[in-house]
Formats: C-alpha cells, structure tokens, sequence
C-alpha cells in the first residue's frame, strides 16, 4: 500500500481532490471500502475508454473506497481478456437494442475506428453499461456476503472457545 502521507501531500492530488485525501478508507481495509473498491473496480473496468485506472481512482477518491482495490480491479480487462470482453458487452447491447450484431474485422487503425465503431458504438456503449453495472452489482454484494459470513464464523469460533475454557475452568474445581 502506498503511503498515507506521500498520497495526502501530494501537490497535484491536492488541488484536484483537497480534503477527500484525507480519508483513511483510501487505504484500510474494512467491509464498506473493500465492498465500495470492487464496486468502483468492476464499473470501471467494463468503461471501454483508454486509461480505465485514473477513472477508477478518482471514482475511489470521491467514493471513499480502498484506493488500490479499485485500481487493480480495472485490470480485469487487460489486453488479454479486453476483445472478449467487450464483444461480449457488444453482444449484450445488440440484445437489448434488439438488432442483429455485426461480423466486424477488428484493426487497429484510424480507419477501422472512424468506420466501424461508428456503427457500433450504441451496443457497445450499452452492453457495457449493463455488463459493468451487473458486475458492480454482484461485485458489492459478493463482498459483503463473504465478510459478514467471515465475520459469524469467526464471532462462532470465540463462542466456542470461550465455552470450552469455561467448561475446563468448572471441572477444575
């Protein structure tokens, strides 16, 4: 985890977030800023934009969520798994939207992005949308059903020992 302080005296941080560095959530791990990053992460990472990280880390900020969880989370797409994944986001908008999903040839050109993705860009954007929301969603919920499920189990185990040490504690007597 970076430091607090370096992050908090940031020139440049500063000017643009001021006071929303100062929030500890930005580096604890606790339920809500776990639960909140992976929310913001997974939104994020479904944003079919160039530099997913710094939105997801300004969204972290204005949230008050764990700062790194959100960023690294934006690495769900990566260059490996981003063409998949956004065809799949694609196909989901061509779903709701109700067309017919086009065979498009995927180049990295000036030309293939002022053609095609000028006929795409409406399922795209909506498949993403929904698919990043959904995963938000799940995300969020996910979290905190595992932390509190931790949590029981863990105040269960206490139980437990107390109970045996007071039962140990009667038969020494």
């Amino acid at each position: 985890m970076p430091d607090h302080d370096k992050i908090r005296n940031h020139v440049q941080l500063n000017r643009i977030f001021g006071t929303l560095l100062h929030d500890p959530n930005l580096l604890h791990l606790n339920r809500r800023s776990v639960s909140s990053a992976f929310a913001v992460g997974l939104f994020m990472a479904f944003v079919p934009v160039p530099f997913q990280m710094l939105l997801a880390a300004a969204t972290a900020i204005i949230v008050r969520c764990n700062l790194a969880i959100a960023v690294a989370l934006v690495w769900l797409t990566n260059p490996l798994t981003m063409a998949p994944i956004f065809f799949f986001c694609y196909k989901v908008g061509t779903w709701f939207l109700g067309t017919p999903i086009r065979e498009v040839q995927f180049a990295p050109s000036w030309e293939w992005f002022s053609s095609e993705l000028g006929v795409i860009w409406q399922p795209l954007l909506l498949g993403c949308f929904v698919v990043g929301v959904i995963s938000a969603a799940l995300g969020y919920g996910l979290v905190r059903l595992l932390w509190r499920l931790h949590l029981l189990s863990h105040i269960r185990n206490r139980q437990l020992q107390f109970a045996l040490r007071r039962r140990n504690n009667h038969k020494d007597r």
